[in-house]
């Protein structure tokens, strides 16, 4: 049995409110616009370099605390350390305890992708074992195929890898971009990542996949090595930043994927781009859009 205290308060207690409540033993806290679901609600992405003045006007907090705890105590103890004068107006919910485990599960069912490509937890069995199942749990890293983005790069590798192809994910997370290229048929498949957990969990699900990929660090990469296909899930603001980076890493006549792109920063990652790569729109999914384009020209080093 676990108890849910749940109140509204100004965004501007989020963090030091959240810090307390770990500090006097919460088990979870949950911050979430206390507008979610109705025409006031604010979409944060927080990307790097974001300078929307947009902000959650109110945030709700959902925090779970063993059910022999003093709730109100703690909520006075946790305003205190943060600084909050007024305690805010709150309800609290008995949570009964459930196997969470088989709860998480239970929410990632296998995802086909193409014809030729599924994504399959560990927990499932293949839906049509002839064809490619990548074995791939939810953890630490980015990506296990439900959000847009990643469906859209899996998608553009499914109908267009032809075999023995060099590859470089940049950004892996996971690594189920590295893994879908090299089990697609990719030759010399490399991912990297700035988060060192990342490669490790991405290498680890290699093994599971029996993907031989190299993983390794940006500043580790190869120095003038370029790739047939480079993919690049992230966010926008990144992308545009990695611009000359990414585009010469593409071998000349090779393709960039890009994706992580909200509908509305297209123009401005195509733009970031158009010196060495021009990039169209394609598979556009709820919001997001991501860009393919081959480059042809060399970089301004190689001329």
């Amino acid at each position: 049995m676990w108890l849910a205290l749940t109140f509204k308060i100004d965004p501007s207690f989020a963090e030091p409110l959240s810090d307390a409540f770990l500090a006097l033993g919460a088990m979870s806290v949950d911050v979430a616009d206390a507008h979610a679901g109705g025409p006031q609600e604010v979409p944060v992405f927080a990307e790097p370099d974001w300078n929307s003045d947009s902000h959650w006007s109110l945030t709700q907090f959902r925090v779970l605390v063993p059910e022999n705890a003093g709730v109100e105590k703690i909520l006075r103890d946790a305003c205190e350390a943060a600084g909050v004068e007024t305690l805010p107006a709150f309800s609290v919910e008995t949570v009964h305890d459930h196997d969470w485990v088989r709860e998480t599960q239970a929410q990632f069912a296998p995802i086909q992708i193409s014809e030729r490509l599924w994504i399959v937890p560990s927990w499932h069995e293949a839906p049509v074992p002839q064809i490619i199942n990548l074995r791939l749990d939810p953890g630490l890293a980015f990506g296990t195929g439900a959000h847009p983005t990643t469906r859209q790069c899996l998608r553009w590798l499914a109908a267009n890898l032809k075999g023995g192809e060099a590859v470089l994910d940049y950004g892996c997370g996971s690594g189920i971009l590295a893994i879908a290229a090299k089990k697609l048929g990719g030759l010399d498949v490399v991912g990297t990542d700035i988060d060192a957990q990342a490669l490790r969990t991405a290498s680890s699900n290699a093994t599971a996949n029996d993907a031989g990929i190299d993983w390794v660090l940006p500043e580790d990469l190869p120095a003038h090595r370029s790739y047939d296909i480079v993919v690049a899930n992230i966010l926008a603001n990144p992308l545009r930043v990695l611009a000359p980076l990414l585009a010469a890493q593409v071998r000349v006549g090779g393709h960039l994927i890009l994706a992580g792109i909200l509908d509305r920063q297209v123009s401005e990652v195509m733009e970031s781009y158009a010196p060495w790569v021009k990039l169209v729109p394609f598979e556009p999914d709820d919001g997001w859009t991501s860009l393919v384009g081959r480059r042809s020209l060399p970089d301004k080093q190689e001329r």
